[in-house]
């Protein structure tokens, strides 16, 4: 089978899918591939952050009707340390807050959005490949339902992940990746429990760094910090708990991790990944497709979000008028706004995790700075800024 769209779009995670909204709502036709099943993809268990600038964008689409209703709104998070806790407020340092919504949940709106419009979306295909990528006319070969399948198109965004294929089609020598491997992992677990906290909790401790977050008021989403070598059988639930109350504890003040069956466990490495250029001739990279970040700084959708917002500016200017300045720029607004995120999540990775090789200098140092970043107005106005997301650049900025 043969046909035709205008955008191809590789990856029908929260990259592809908000793109395909967003052209839709520019009058650009596409069509989304996924070579997962749809059920896969929306109970996949991501972050769940989002800058206002994120929820703004889903606003403006019409998307957010169940996000307000069942997300939660924070006004800032607790930083612990030294066995006290310290509140950074985001809306009296920056006027903004973010919106706690698990990424899964938001990939069922965008894909229930999609569909219930009658547009396409196709899951699970197979051997999928790009071709013409360096010419006028690209193409996608793919299998879908036993048949072989081939579009024509314009353009083809790859958002199809670190792993995916739309990277490794750009000919070697025409991309440079930066790559920075973190010497520690977090063990992870999804809770059937309420939070500990109305608001998420980072703590640095000897032991090692602990993360309280949540999904929502019944479901919990806690991590502790790991050797990124460990097998996930080294990690019982038994020291999992104990280990998380250790590390957030706070001498006196009756706090407690509420308790409750444990849905999913597993071990996430650390890295940042940038890769440069994100695109080449027809194809463009967006979200984890170009680059990764840790997950300390809560940026990697945020960043994916920005992305598909700016590769949008571009099409629509080139199917208006034919113009391809902001297609041309599409690399380097990205990555001014990828490389700020970079420093930002290495900078509070490094900040919260005990490293295995400092030495007693290095863990005085780590302490003096949290001691700072918690008690300077403008340190915390500088993490608070960064936290709840920098503004996008207009399409018109030089």
């Amino acid at each position: 089978m043969r046909e035709r769209t205008q955008v191809a779009i590789i990856g029908a995670g929260p990259a592809g899918l908000m793109l395909s909204h967003l052209l839709a709502q520019a009058g650009i036709a596409s069509i989304v591939l996924e070579d997962r099943s749809r059920d896969y993809v929306e109970n996949r268990i991501r972050a769940g952050v989002l800058e206002e600038g994120t929820v703004g964008m889903l606003d403006d689409l019409g998307l957010g009707e169940r996000l307000h209703r069942d997300s939660l709104v924070h006004e800032g998070i607790e930083i612990r340390f030294g066995g006290a806790g310290h509140r950074i407020d985001f809306p009296g340092l920056t006027g903004k807050r973010i919106t706690v919504y698990g990424q899964h949940e938001l990939v069922k709106d965008l894909i229930a959005a999609r569909v219930g419009a009658g547009l396409p979306v196709r899951f699970e295909v197979s051997g999928v490949r790009l071709e013409g990528i360096d010419g006028e006319t690209p193409r996608v070969r793919y299998r879908h339902d036993g048949a072989d399948h081939e579009i024509d198109c314009d353009f083809i965004a790859g958002c199809d992940g670190f792993r995916g294929v739309c990277r490794a089609a750009i000919p070697n020598g025409q991309i440079v990746g930066y790559e920075r491997e973190y010497p520690f992992g977090w063990v992870g677990i999804l809770v059937e429990a309420p939070p500990a906290s109305p608001e998420l909790i980072y703590a640095h401790h000897s032991r090692g760094f602990a993360l309280l977050s949540m999904r929502s008021p019944t479901v919990s989403r806690l991590y502790v910090q790991c050797d990124p070598g460990d097998d996930i059988a080294q990690w019982p639930d038994g020291r999992v708990w104990d280990e998380l109350e250790q590390r957030t504890s706070v001498p006196g003040a009756g706090f407690r991790i509420p308790r409750g069956p444990i849905l999913q466990k597993g071990i996430t490495p650390m890295r940042s990944f940038v890769a440069e250029p994100m695109q080449h001739g027809r194809l463009f990279l967006a979200g984890d497709a170009a680059h990764i970040v840790p997950p300390t700084g809560a940026k990697g959708l945020n960043l994916a979000v920005a992305d598909v917002r700016y590769l949008t500016e571009g099409l629509a200017a080139w199917y208006r008028d034919r113009s391809t300045t902001l297609l041309d720029r599409y690399s380097e607004r990205c990555l001014r706004r990828v490389w700020k995120a970079q420093r930002f999540s290495w900078w509070m990775t490094t900040m919260l995790h005990p490293n295995p090789a400092d030495s007693a200098f290095d863990r005085k140092r780590q302490l003096a700075e949290l001691d700072y970043v918690t008690t300077s107005e403008a340190a915390m106005r500088s993490l608070a800024e960064n936290y709840v997301g920098l503004p996008f650049e207009p399409p018109g900025l030089n």
